[in-house]
């Protein structure tokens, strides 16, 4: 059965809820991904077009001449993949309210990936509260860590 899942961008101008079968996502390490987003990899969860409301439709740019990207261009938060001609789309996993649930299944656009930002279990893991610069800013700015 479906779960109704919700997300958005950063700053909350674009949000969207979709329903959700599975938890199966995947890493793209191709270098468009890589190019749109300035990191190594992107996190996606596929899904139906139909399976996806949006309260305000996400900007969109042609990434390629077979591809669109959804975005929001107050922000920049990336939000979608897609092929116009595909009854499919992915959704960033990051621009979900909860994306814990998903788990990786697959490795797609494997000619570009980055072994070394694989496996980072053994560096040293810092949180944000314990950054004082950190948490000093926040506390003068909102009076309180973002969530």
């Amino acid at each position: 059965m479906a779960e109704e899942m919700t997300g958005g961008c950063q700053c909350g101008r674009i949000r969207y809820s979709a329903a959700i079968e599975d938890d199966d996502a995947y890493l793209c390490h191709c270098r468009m991904c890589q190019r749109a987003t300035g990191g190594v990899s992107i996190a996606f969860k596929n899904v139906k077009k139909a399976a996806v409301r949006w309260e305000r439709e996400p900007d969109r740019y042609a990434s390629s001449p077979i591809a669109r990207r959804g975005f929001c261009s107050m922000c920049g938060t990336p939000l979608t993949f897609e092929f116009p001609d595909s009854e499919n789309m992915d959704l960033t996993v990051g621009s979900f309210d909860a994306p814990g649930r998903f788990q990786p299944r697959h490795h797609f656009g494997v000619e570009s990936l980055h072994e070394q930002w694989l496996d980072t279990t053994a560096l040293p893991r810092y949180r944000t509260d314990e950054n004082s610069n950190v948490v000093d800013r926040w506390m003068k700015t909102l009076g309180r860590l973002p969530d």
